[in-house]
């Protein structure tokens, strides 16, 4: 989980995709990879197979939120994904990703 500048809740996409957003509660990208959250936080950074949101947005890592949850099967990965995506909106955060 990345961090993103507040500045990204501001874009018509993000706001469409997070219409109960608490301007209170940061943005976030929730992602999964095989690589380890600093390799793959580089290259968003570095523009390699990157979210143009972390790209532009990004400001750190969150291993507080993700660092209990590695390492998993692809499978639960990609279901957990989607379940922290849906927790976090609800709750109020900005979220992008989460495919």
């Amino acid at each position: 989980m990345v961090l993103l500048d507040p500045a990204v809740a501001k874009i018509r996409k993000v706001q469409a995709l997070n219409p109960q957003c608490d301007p209170a509660k940061p943005s976030v990208y929730v992602g999964m990879t095989g690589l380890t959250p600093e390799e793959r936080f580089a290259n968003h950074q570095q523009g390699i197979k990157s979210s143009s949101f972390v790209k532009r947005f990004g400001v750190r890592l969150l291993p507080a939120l993700y660092q209990h949850l590695n390492p998993m099967p692809y499978e639960a990965a990609a279901q957990m994904e989607r379940d922290l995506t849906e927790d976090l909106r609800r709750s109020g955060y900005t979220v992008v990703g989460g495919h």
